[in-house]
C-alpha cells in the first residue's frame, strides 16, 4: 500500500501538481466566493465609467451653475422697455466741495448720439464765462459716463447742473450739421467750501 502511494506521489511531481492538490479538492465554499465575485476586469470598467460620471455631473453642474449666472447677468444689463425712452442724469456726489471732482452718469433716448452737460459749478479759473458746458459720447444704449472738476474758484452755494440729449446728422457735401433735441433734465449740486482735509487719511 506504501508502494501505491508513492508511486502516487512521484507521477504528481512529474505531471506538475502538488499532492495535495491531487489528493484535497478545492472546498465547496472557495467555490461559492469565486462565483460570486465578478470578473475584475467588468468591475474596472464599471469603476471607471461610475469615476466619469461623477466627473460629467460636476462639469455640468458648474456648467449649469454658470449658465445661470450668465443669464442674470444678461437680464441685469438690459433696459428694461419702459425706462429706454426716459432722460436720466445722475452726478456724484451731489454736494461737493471746492478743488474737487464729480461722476456724471447719463441716459438719453436710443436716437441721441450726443450728449451736453453744462454748469455754473464747472467754470474754470480765469475764464469769464460763467455757465461752462461739457460734451460726452454715448453708447448704442444710450449710455455715457464722465468725470468734470470743481474749481477751486468755484462760487460756493447751489448750483444747477443740465443736461441735453441731441442728434446731430451732417450733410457729406455742404459739411453743414443738423441738430436736433431729443431730451432735457437737470439736477441740483451744492458746492461746498474747500477744506484741506480731504486730502488727508484720519479715518
Amino acid at each position: 500500500m506504501r508502494l501505491v502511494v508513492g508511486m502516487g506521489a512521484v507521477i504528481a511531481l512529474l505531471i506538475g501538481q502538488s499532492p495535495v492538490a491531487g489528493v484535497s479538492d478545492t472546498p465547496a465554499a472557495v467555490v461559492r466566493k469565486v462565483a460570486a465575485d465578478p470578473d475584475p476586469s467588468k468591475k474596472n470598467v464599471n469603476v471607471n465609467n461610475s469615476t466619469t460620471s461623477g466627473k460629467d455631473d460636476g462639469s455640468s453642474g458648474k456648467g449649469g451653475s454658470s449658465g445661470k449666472s450668465g443669464s442674470s447677468g444678461k437680464n441685469g444689463g438690459q433696459i428694461p422697455p419702459e425706462l429706454k425712452n426716459v432722460t436720466s442724469l445722475r452726478v456724484l456726489p451731489w454736494n461737493p466741495r471746492q478743488n474737487n471732482n464729480v461722476r456724471i452718469f447719463v441716459h438719453c433716448p436710443p436716437t441721441s448720439n450726443h450728449a451736453i452737460i453744462g454748469s455754473t459749478a464747472f467754470n474754470l479759473k480765469g475764464s469769464r464765462r460763467i455757465y461752462r458746458e461739457v460734451g460726452l459720447g454715448l453708447s448704442d444704449r444710450g449710455l455715457g459716463r464722465r468725470s468734470a472738476g470743481i474749481s477751486y474758484f468755484a462760487l460756493l452755494g447751489d448750483h444747477e447742473v443740465c443736461l441735453t440729449c441731441v442728434k446731430v446728422t451732417m450733410n457729406q457735401q455742404t459739411r453743414l450739421r443738423k441738430i436736433r433735441v431729443t431730451g432735457r433734465d437737470s439736477v441740483p449740486l451744492l458746492v461746498r467750501r474747500f477744506r484741506f482735509e480731504q486730502f488727508f487719511n484720519w479715518d
